[in-house]
């Protein structure tokens, strides 16, 4: 098989660009490693057929992520609003509803979380040599210094290729491509941004809530990330399936057990998968709350409080469909939203408590992200919860998130001021907050 056409989806203001290839009825997205490129895919013989294989049952969309390969470099870091994003425009754009993802490396952490949020769009997930928390990737802050010291001295030259790839020592044409690779999917400056972005990021919290089916595939002495990243992973995930290995190679496309892998993905994607209930979903809430709302419509009148809280409502109505909130109800001074999306909901919180005061009160905010229960007019579930207990920790004008959100908000230019473990009245352990700043 040759390379295939590039084509390009926007999202947002970023043209991610994806290709589409396979003869198969099951449709398969493959969210690569943290650099890619896809050109480089077809020019070496061991990632053509590892791709050729997919392409036999299923019909395959890949893509660069934002900021490698093809795609655009976009603005500042990725988020993972933006990058979840980008794997919903190049579905719709490829024409696909549904689709099992393939996540590797680093791309296993976006494929989980996606899957979590969207259950709807995911119908099963593979992860290969991926992690739920950096440490299981890069443990310490020597390791990260060994990495800069890596892009500084090296970058561009495949030197790095034997972590990958042990198996493949001594072979100069891989090492080539390998090079390549490199040079392709990000020039040092924007791998150096690109890992300080995943040094950010921790899945764990959210991962209890993926409802897909679930294969996990690690090698034991896995040079890049340590086996306990899919320990973890399959630990946490309801019923995920763990398929442990020997041997050291990172990628799953070289290696001794190569076919068994292949092999093993295929029958657990063609196989017999029940649709995700998609009642339960991960979803980020917001609670808001007018601060001294009883004092204020005391003082102002009952025509003058209702005529500023019709102001007040349309005023929500249009933050949140800017940041593509859903309000789920009115609380009487306060609303309950949802949002796909940790750094949205956060937004959306700041320009509230702006509007408030524009229009003379105050309010608070708190933001969480977990599992809900939804219905025709309503979401339930101990995320709620929650969310509602952060909220009550807010002051006047202040937006408190749970740690949850502030690691899934890695990316964005969201500041976020510690404060504190507190105990929040029906939650078992202590919970730590954050207020979220303004830029």
């Amino acid at each position: 098989m040759k390379a295939q056409p590039t084509r390009y989806a926007k999202s947002g203001d970023v043209h991610v660009a994806y290709q589409k290839f396979g003869r198969g009825k099951l449709n398969l997205v493959i969210v690569p490693g943290w650099i890619s490129n896809l050109d480089c895919c077809w020019d070496h013989p061991s990632s053509v057929a590892w791709l050729e294989r997919f392409g036999e049952y299923a019909t395959v969309v890949m893509f660069d992520k934002r900021g490698t390969g093809l795609s655009d470099r976009g603005k500042g870091m990725p988020g993972m609003d933006e990058r979840m994003d980008d794997i919903r425009a190049v579905m719709d754009h490829a024409g696909i509803e549904d689709a099992a993802l393939f996540g590797l490396s680093e791309g296993g952490t976006l494929a989980a979380l996606f899957a979590a949020s969207h259950p709807d769009r995911c119908r099963a997930l593979v992860l290969h040599g991926s992690l739920a928390r950096f440490e299981q990737w890069i443990e310490d802050q020597s390791a990260f210094d060994a990495f800069l010291g890596y892009v500084r001295d090296f970058w561009g030259t495949g030197s790095g290729y034997l972590r990958y790839a042990p198996s493949m020592a001594g072979d100069a044409d891989y090492q080539g491509w390998w090079a390549r690779r490199e040079r392709a999917g990000a020039s040092p400056g924007a791998a150096v941004v690109l890992m300080n972005l995943n040094r950010q990021i921790s899945i764990a919290d959210i991962l209890p809530a993926v409802q897909s089916p679930t294969l996990v595939i690690h090698r034991r002495r896995d040079m890049i990330v340590n086996i306990e990243g899919g320990r973890e992973l399959a630990r946490l995930i309801p019923n995920a399936e763990l398929l442990e290995l020997p041997g050291d190679d990172h990628l799953p496309w070289v290696g001794d057990d190569l076919e068994m892998i292949a092999d093993r993905i295929e029958e657990f994607l063609t196989g017999t998968k029940p649709a995700p209930s998609i009642d339960r979903t991960l979803a980020t809430v917001l609670f808001t709350d007018i601060v001294g709302s009883t004092e204020l419509a005391t003082r102002i009148g009952d025509g003058a409080w209702s005529h500023l809280m019709q102001r007040y409502e349309n005023l929500v109505d249009a933050e949140l469909a800017r940041f593509r909130g859903v309000k789920v109800k009115s609380l009487g001074d306060g609303y309950l939203a949802t949002f796909d999306g940790p750094a949205r909901a956060v937004y959306a919180a700041q320009a509230l408590i702006e509007r408030a005061i524009e229009l003379g009160f105050e309010i608070r905010t708190g933001v969480h992200i977990g599992e809900i229960q939804t219905s025709r007019d309503d979401v339930s579930g101990l995320a709620v919860h929650i969310a509602a207990r952060v909220m009550g920790e807010a002051e006047a004008s202040q937006c408190i998130v749970s740690r949850t959100v502030r690691d899934l908000a890695a990316g964005s230019d969201l500041r976020f001021a510690e404060r504190g473990h507190k105990r929040l009245k029906g939650v078992s352990e202590p919970v730590q907050l954050f207020a979220a700043m303004k830029t």
